[in-house]
């Protein structure tokens, strides 16, 4: 990219990251707190399975995770 299209982005950025009373918005990242699920059963092999029996136990998802495959419940802490 040449210098002028990185200045523009740059600005154009900063134009669309600006409230109208001229603050800038602030963006929280949230923590991911996770827990090994209850009900899970079996290897973890899909995350998608993981997820749904997440749900079942109050969580907004779930992932496979390790060499043990394991079910992880996920949710912003």
């Amino acid at each position: 990219m040449h210098l002028h299209t990185k200045v523009f982005v740059v600005i154009l950025l900063v134009l669309l990251t600006t409230t109208e009373d001229g603050g800038l918005v602030q963006v929280a990242l949230a923590r991911q707190c996770e827990s090994q699920s209850h009900r899970y059963e079996g290897p973890c092999v899909h995350d998608g399975n993981c997820a749904n029996v997440c749900y079942t136990e109050g969580f907004t998802g779930g992932k496979c995770v390790g060499f043990r495959h394991r079910c992880f419940c996920t949710r912003n802490c």
